[in-house]
């Protein structure tokens, strides 16, 4: 295999017509550009060079390698220059999963964020609940629930974004809707509708702060995602519990309230691929989740249409706030 380095400096000689002159171009000394020189020939067993007068010219064969060399260099150059956009991160791909809940509220502002700093990136997104068992089919960042203190994967590292606590959704005519906290052992003997088919962690969260409660859900219809849930709500079907994220903008006729003793709160992690984890857009893609998750920047609606706010839900904190769970800076499915 051809030494890359000679055929740079053989390329230099013949350019420059002598030994010396390509020293003095290079920066090396002429004994050392002439070991090169011949170590090229000798590696490639042909005779590259020919004295001319006080310089050299090269022989055919070294016209023809040097005719090569250009196309090999030039392209050794591209590569090297594409290289350096991988690693600043002006071109390539990132891969992001996320779940649905989040996708609406926070993806706006962190693809927006990525792909204004990295134009010629690409970007992939796939909603995803659960985090994939072979590391090969996992993305290069997820945005997951999972149990408080959770550690990732070798090779994965998981960064705290938020803890988010429920809140009990009723329509707007329910006894409890002007109430600033509800006990969840007061929703015992309600009708209950439940909002995640997929039974992931968020579900398991609620369950287990019922059960802390003392009772069971009772639910009346099964809803396999949080918008349907809430449209049932605002239809008098029954009441729903779901975190703070998913109930940002409520439908017309129900309120937000939070729900208390126990408090039940589902943990939000970004889970990052070690490999990339020091790539430019993965850092400002991370970055760009915590501002979000902290609320330094608004959450996207989470429907297209304006909708009218009710006074209860203006007067529920924004996941992350003060008077919310603490979010501490700190994996794997739910919505």
């Amino acid at each position: 295999m051809l030494d890359v380095h000679r055929l740079r400096i053989f390329r230099s000689v013949v350019a420059s017509g002598s030994v010396a002159a390509a020293a003095a171009n290079l920066g090396y000394t002429p004994s050392a550009v002439s070991q090169h020189v011949t170590a090229l020939q000798r590696e490639t067993g042909l005779q590259l060079l020919a004295r001319h007068g006080r310089g050299v010219r090269p022989t055919a064969a070294g016209e023809a390698l040097a005719a090569q060399a250009d196309g090999v260099l030039a392209r050794l150059g591209e590569a090297e220059s594409f290289v350096a956009d991988l690693r600043s991160g002006r071109t390539g791909r990132l891969t992001v999963a996320y779940f649905a809940s989040v996708g609406a509220a926070w993806l706006p502002h962190v693809v927006s964020t990525v792909t204004d700093r990295f134009p010629g990136l690409r970007l992939e997104l796939e909603l995803r609940e659960e985090i994939p068992a072979d590391p090969a089919r996992r993305a290069d960042l997820q945005v997951v629930v999972a149990r408080r203190g959770y550690e990732a994967d070798q090779g994965f590292t998981a960064h705290h974004l938020l803890d988010d606590p429920y809140v009990a959704v009723l329509p707007a005519a329910h006894p409890l809707a002007g109430r600033d906290e509800i006990e969840l052992g007061e929703l015992a003997d309600e009708a209950w509708v439940d909002n995640d088919f997929a039974r992931g962690w968020c579900r398991r969260n609620l369950l287990e702060a019922c059960g802390a409660a003392g009772f069971s859900p009772a639910f009346r219809v099964e809803a396999h995602d949080y918008p349907t849930a809430l449209a049932f709500v605002a239809a008098g079907i029954g009441l729903t519990v779901l975190p703070r994220l998913g109930a940002v903008h409520l439908p017309p006729g129900t309120v937000g309230v939070p729900a208390v003793r126990p408090t039940p709160s589902r943990i939000i992690y970004v889970v990052v691929q070690d490999a990339v984890a020091h790539t430019p857009p993965v850092r400002a893609a991370v970055d760009a989740l915590r501002q979000v998750a902290a609320g330094n920047v608004a959450a996207a609606p989470a429907h297209a249409e304006a909708v009218e706010l009710s006074e209860r839900e203006r007067r529920l904190p924004p996941a992350g706030s003060d008077n919310s769970e603490r979010s501490r800076p700190v994996r794997v499915s739910s919505r």
